[in-house]
């Protein structure tokens, strides 16, 4: 008599197909729908150093000071929902030891506001939903995902403008490898401000509208290859004021050699990006790979078990020995 296929043979054909199936899937669509800014983002950013800073009390610069910039990101959800793109308000906020703890944010140094709105698959801006300023370029509070060994237009929020960052090689933060992008800003004149006349060596007049001027003695960023996450920043920003049409700064408002992640936000990013990034390669390699090489051998096992349940090419229904009474 032929014999069937057994139930464990062709559950494990079964299995081991419907697995060999899956691992593409998910390698091809389910991780690159993984790979998305998130909306619900909240998380701030502080960065530490020394430098000069104009005192509105002495109205003087003075030198020396403890400088503490603090980047608040928050995502907007429900304008992020009703869009289908992220969506984050950014406040930054320049403070010297004199300005904090501060009460309220608008008592800073500095406190500048604005969103960023960006395509949640590949990072570039979008600009909608109220975005301010309209901001460019390739990569900002993040890179896009899958970082690539070049050079990148890095959104730099005091010029106003993209500054090209160039791929440095790889570093360490807090132990963890990330890719290194350098780079600079020359003094470029960025606005206006209305200011007493002696504050840029124009004595005879009560107010002039002097001209803003921001360079960077270096930008250097960190960054998680996987997921794009900063690691480590560090900026060098020059603020300073001329009078209109000079050609040489006549008051510092702000100039640090060196403003860098603190120890804890630099602890802070690395373990998310050790989380994402795990996340992202378990979808995206290794339950693939398991699935591929799981669904190959219970297929195989499968069709074993198959092959052997049937009779032998040559034995013949006829050929088997008759029932005798």
């Amino acid at each position: 008599m032929r014999r069937n296929p057994s139930p464990l043979s062709l559950i494990l054909l079964g299995l081991g197909t419907f697995l060999l199936v899956l691992a593409p899937m998910l390698a091809w669509y389910v991780a690159p729908r993984a790979a998305v800014n998130p909306i619900d983002v909240d998380q701030t950013a502080v960065y530490t150093g020394t430098g000069s800073v104009f005192d509105v009390d002495e109205v003087a610069t003075v030198p020396d000071r403890k400088i503490t910039v603090t980047q608040r990101v928050r995502g907007n959800v429900a304008d992020s929902a009703r869009s289908g793109k992220a969506v984050w308000d950014v406040t930054t906020t320049v403070d010297t030891d004199k300005s904090l703890p501060a009460a309220d944010p608008h008592d800073a140094l500095e406190f500048v506001p604005h969103r960023w709105v960006t395509d949640r698959r590949t990072n570039m801006p979008v600009h909608c939903c109220d975005e301010k300023p309209y901001i460019q370029g390739e990569a900002y509070l993040k890179f896009p995902f899958d970082v690539q060994k070049r050079a990148y237009r890095w959104w730099d929020n005091s010029l106003g403008a993209t500054v090209t960052l160039t791929y440095r090689g790889t570093k360490k933060i807090q132990g963890y490898e990330g890719y290194r992008f350098t780079g600079t800003v020359p003094a470029t004149r960025t606005g206006t401000r209305l200011v007493p006349g002696t504050i840029v060596d124009e004595p005879e007049r009560s107010q002039v509208l002097a001209e803003e001027w921001y360079a960077n003695h270096g930008i250097e960023l960190v960054v998680d290859q996987r997921t794009g996450r900063v690691l480590y920043a560090q900026v060098g920003p020059r603020k300073t004021l001329r009078a209109p049409g000079g050609t040489k700064d006549a008051a510092v408002l702000l100039d640090s050699e060196k403003l860098a992640f603190t120890t804890d936000t630099q602890e802070f990013a690395v373990s998310r990006a050790k989380e994402e990034s795990g996340q992202l390669r378990m979808v995206g390699q290794t339950l693939p790979i398991g699935a591929g090489v799981l669904g190959i051998v219970l297929a195989a096992v499968g069709v074993v078990l198959v092959v052997r349940g049937r009779p032998h090419p040559d034995t013949s229904e006829s050929s088997q020995p008759s029932p005798t009474m």
